[in-house]
């Protein structure tokens, strides 16, 4: 497999997305539904033919700055990619164009989950093929966040300047640009993630098929949750699963991996598990899971007070049951919707519960974790600077203490924090004004932006007054959703890297 580790990461990623579609040929021929079997078949073998012909013409090409190709690369894998992995889908899918299966798959793959299509209308194995796509997209940003992006200090480890992946045997930071090359880095944390990536989808998926969902909807809902790509196989998502309450407190648990990264990687944690109860993401993440469905549940409750009705104890348990869901599901930027959450939006009296999803998701979950979004690590980094300014405020002569990690939070981690969030808010604008151009309201203008740069895409159906029709959208606004799908997967800093000419001298 050395050969392997030689090959530019956008051909081996080919060989990989080639070999990937074995998998819905194989469920599409136990099932007997052998056109799609053939489909996805005979593109793998196209595509593996393909790989084969560029893997030799480049297995001994030399790569002089691993760091800048691998950049490079994802850029490619979110942007041209996808187009290979939408020929088996255009295949089945015959009453599309090769467009929207296009879209489907950069929608899947950048673990966005927003669909063009009704559940009913595609095929099991297309379903199996779409969580597939996403399941993967979510690993390799696993990978990719600590072996691509920790040492050229982007998605959100420019807050800290300096990576906590490791420790030297006096206890310093060592960098991970100095642990070999880009590749050798890619291959190790690959290695390394992968058994924990794959368990973990496993043990969810047993799990879901205990508590009464089919194979299919659990091994979908499975990678979903995993990856946070909130793609399902049916219509209503993990609300219309049989599994019911039990099958969303699983699912729950395992969004907590989505919160920060040392939840699955040792890394960063040298002080062992009690390490994360100082963690500040999941602090700040389990936090707003808490506090939000409390405050909503508060409002319900003094507004029964003062009208004098009655509210037994089972629909109290299943308002708060359906808030937490919810809320902990959109700041993943997963995008499942709890069954309850009806009754959650009634017990708060919340008109406008689309604006608070959508804020959720904007906060988004940890760095170097499949969620989306600002993240928490920056949205940390933002709070604290403002506490320690309103305590300046009070006595101006006053020094901050809690060490040279916190000051850094405070000073330069606020600093390129702020810088972000201010790209971040320039993107929302700019795209949302560009898709009003093409007839869209404001009101859906916005909730497709968001939807795409925080990778939270079911909130097309849930943000919105009525849910969008995206299938009868202007190719150029699905262009430009599309556009805003890969820009908030890659985060606007490493693209601002890629068009920084110092980048490629």
């Amino acid at each position: 497999m050395l050969w392997a580790t030689r090959l530019p990461l956008i051909v081996l990623l080919v060989g990989l997305g080639a070999l990937a579609m074995l998998v819905p040929a194989v469920h599409a021929y136990v099932t007997r539904d052998l056109v799609t079997a053939r489909a996805f078949l005979y593109s793998c073998v196209m595509f593996l033919f393909l790989f084969t012909m560029i893997a030799l013409g480049t297995s001994n090409y030399n790569i002089r700055r691993q760091g800048r190709s691998h950049l490079i690369s994802l850029f490619a894998l979110f942007a041209a990619l996808p187009a290979m992995l939408a020929v088996p889908f255009s295949e089945v899918v015959t009453d599309t164009t090769f467009g929207n299966a296009y879209i489907e798959m950069v929608s899947s793959l950048t673990t966005t989950g927003l669909t063009l299509f009704e559940a009913d209308r595609l095929p099991p194995s297309v379903h199996l093929w779409r969580a597939l796509v996403g399941w993967l997209g979510g690993f390799f940003m696993w990978v990719a966040a600590i072996a691509v992006f920790a040492p050229l200090n982007l998605a959100g480890f420019e807050v800290v300047a300096a990576t906590e992946s490791s420790r030297d045997q006096k206890g310093g930071v060592v960098r991970l640009d100095h642990i070999g090359g880009s590749s050798e880095r890619l291959a190790r944390f690959a290695a390394r993630l992968a058994p924990i990536y794959g368990g973990l989808t496993a043990v969810l998926w047993v799990a879901l098929m205990l508590a009464g969902d089919t194979p299919l909807v659990a091994i979908c809902h499975a990678m979903a949750t995993l990856s946070t790509s909130g793609i399902s196989p049916i219509e209503g998502g993990v609300a219309g699963a049989t599994s019911g309450y039990g099958g969303e407190f699983l699912i729950l648990i395992f969004l907590v991996f989505a919160l920060s990264r040392l939840t699955f990687t040792s890394d960063g944690r040298q002080d062992g598990w009690p390490a994360l109860i100082r963690d500040p993401e999941l602090r700040l993440g389990i936090s707003l899971i808490a506090i939000l469905p409390a405050l909503l549940f508060l409002r319900h409750w003094l507004a029964t007070i003062e009208d004098g009705s009655d509210v037994t104890v089972i629909e109290g348990i299943v308002g708060i049951w359906g808030a937490v869901f919810t809320v902990a599901s959109f700041l993943t930027t997963t995008g499942f919707e709890s069954s309850a959450w009806g009754e959650a939006r009634a017990w708060s009296g919340l008109d406008a519960a689309g604006l608070v999803l959508m804020g959720l998701a904007v906060f988004g979950g940890g760095v170097a974790t499949t969620a989306g979004g600002v993240k928490l690590l920056r949205v940390y980094a933002l709070v604290k600077h403002g506490q320690r300014e309103m305590d300046k405020l009070v006595s101006p002569s006053s020094v901050g203490g809690s060490g040279q990690v916190a000051r850094r939070f405070r000073r330069e981690g606020a600093y390129v924090a702020w810088v972000f969030f201010m790209l971040f808010a320039l993107s929302i604008a700019t795209i949302s004004t560009a898709l009003a151009f093409f007839g869209l309201t404001f009101e859906e203008a916005l909730v497709l932006t968001i939807a795409g740069l925080s990778t939270t895409g079911p909130l097309v159906d849930v943000a919105a007054d009525k849910p969008i029709d995206l299938i009868a959208l202007a190719p150029g606004a699905k262009a430009i959703i599309a556009a805003a799908m890969v820009l908030g997967r890659l985060e606007t800093l490493a693209i601002i890297a890629l068009l920084n000419p110092e980048f490629w001298r």
